[in-house]
C-alpha cells in the first residue's frame, strides 16, 4: 500500500500548486510536446510547486469553445506523464468531473498513477456544469449529483475491498476486485455551492473553490466569489459543517489564489503584494495558493514558473 503526502492534516505552511497552461481555445500546439511538458513539469518542480494539474473536458461542445472554453489533455493520460518526469509534486487534476466516467473506471486509472507515482495523486473533482459535455457522454446531466456520491463510494469501496458489490444508477456490480489498491486516496472536492460545502465536511480532505466574478457566477449559476470576504462568508458555512461532522477542521485543505500584485507576465508584478494577499488567504484557513502562468508560449510559461518560485515561493517560505 502506498502512502500520501496529503494523508497528514492540513499544515499551516502553504504549499503551491499549478494548473498546466493550456487553457486557451484554440489550443497551442507548443504545448503539446513531449518536450515541452516536461520541461513545464521540471520547471515547476524545481521552482517549488507542490503539485501540478490538468483540467478535463473530454467533449466540450465547439459552441463552448468559441465562446471563451479552451481545449484540454485527458487529465489521467497527462499526470501518468509528469508522474514519469518528476519525483516530488503531488498530481492534483483541476479538476476530474466525475459523472462523466464509470467509477470503476476512474478508480483503475488512479490506483494505476498512484502506484507508479509512488502515492503522489490526488483527486480533485467536482460534477462539472456543462449540459451539452454531458449529453455527448451518454450521461443525464440531472442525476449529476447523485452519480458524483455513488461514485466516491464506489472507488473508496473497490479500493478497500475484494468482492465489492453495488447496485448502482446505471449498473450493477456483483462482486468486483480491483488491483492494485491504492489505500486511502486523498479527496479534494470542487465548487462554490453550498452542497460541495457539505460534501467536503462530511467525505472529503479539501475544498477547491473557483473564482467566479459575479457577472459569471449569473451566467454559469453559481455562488460568486471574487473576493477574500466572499471566501471568508464560504468559508463559515464550511467550517460550520465540518464542526457538525465532528471532524478537525486542519484535516481540510482549501486551495485559491490571489491576484494580488497583478501578473507575473507584467514588468509591475509586486511580489509583495501577492505575499500580502496570500497571507490573508492563509488566515482564512486557505492551505494551497493556485498559481496562473502564461499559455502564450513554453518559454514564458517557465518563465512564470521560474519567477514565482523565486519571487513568491522562496521568500514566503523563509519568511
Amino acid at each position: 500500500m502506498t502512502s500520501h503526502v496529503s494523508d497528514t492534516p492540513a499544515s499551516s505552511a502553504m504549499k503551491f500548486s499549478v494548473t498546466y497552461p493550456l487553457v486557451s481555445h484554440p489550443y497551442n500546439p507548443e504545448l503539446l510536446s513531449k518536450e515541452s511538458l516536461t520541461r513545464f513539469a521540471q520547471t515547476a518542480e524545481n521552482a517549488g510547486f507542490d503539485a501540478m494539474g490538468f483540467t478535463d473536458h473530454p467533449a466540450p461542445t465547439h459552441r463552448w469553445l468559441s465562446a471563451g472554453g479552451h481545449d484540454a489533455l485527458d487529465p489521467f493520460a497527462a499526470l501518468a506523464f509528469v508522474a514519469a518526469v518528476t519525483d516530488r509534486m503531488l498530481l492534483v487534476p483541476n479538476i476530474v468531473v466525475l459523472p462523466y466516467r464509470n467509477p470503476f473506471l476512474v478508480a483503475k486509472s488512479i490506483a494505476t498513477i498512484d502506484a507508479l507515482s509512488g502515492g503522489r495523486f490526488v483527486l480533485a473533482t467536482g460534477t462539472g456544469y456543462l449540459k451539452g459535455e454531458y449529453k455527448a457522454l451518454g450521461v443525464d446531466f440531472d442525476e449529476r449529483n447523485e452519480l458524483f456520491d455513488e461514485a466516491i463510494e464506489v472507488m473508496r469501496g473497490v479500493w478497500a475491498n475484494d468482492d465489492f458489490a453495488y447496485e448502482g444508477r446505471n449498473f450493477l456490480a456483483h462482486g468486483q476486485s480491483a488491483n492494485p489498491k491504492p489505500g486511502r486516496v486523498p479527496l479534494w472536492i470542487g465548487g462554490n455551492s453550498k452542497l460541495s460545502r457539505r460534501r467536503v465536511a462530511e467525505v472529503a480532505d479539501g475544498w477547491v473553490p473557483f473564482p467566479a466574478p459575479r457577472a459569471l457566477a449569473h451566467t454559469t449559476k453559481t455562488p460568486p466569489l471574487e473576493t477574500p470576504e466572499d471566501l471568508a462568508q464560504m468559508l463559515d458555512y464550511l467550517w460550520q459543517h465540518v464542526d457538525r461532522a465532528g471532524r478537525n477542521r486542519s484535516e481540510i485543505d482549501v486551495c485559491f489564489g490571489t491576484s494580488a500584485g497583478g501578473s507575473l507576465t507584467d514588468d509591475t508584478f509586486d511580489a509583495d503584494a501577492h505575499i500580502a494577499g496570500l497571507t490573508e488567504l492563509a488566515a482564512l484557513g486557505v492551505t494551497w495558493a493556485s498559481a496562473t502562468v502564461p499559455g502564450d508560449s513554453i518559454d514564458h510559461a517557465t518563465e512564470a514558473l521560474q519567477r514565482y518560485g523565486e519571487e513568491v515561493i522562496a521568500t514566503y517560505q523563509a519568511s
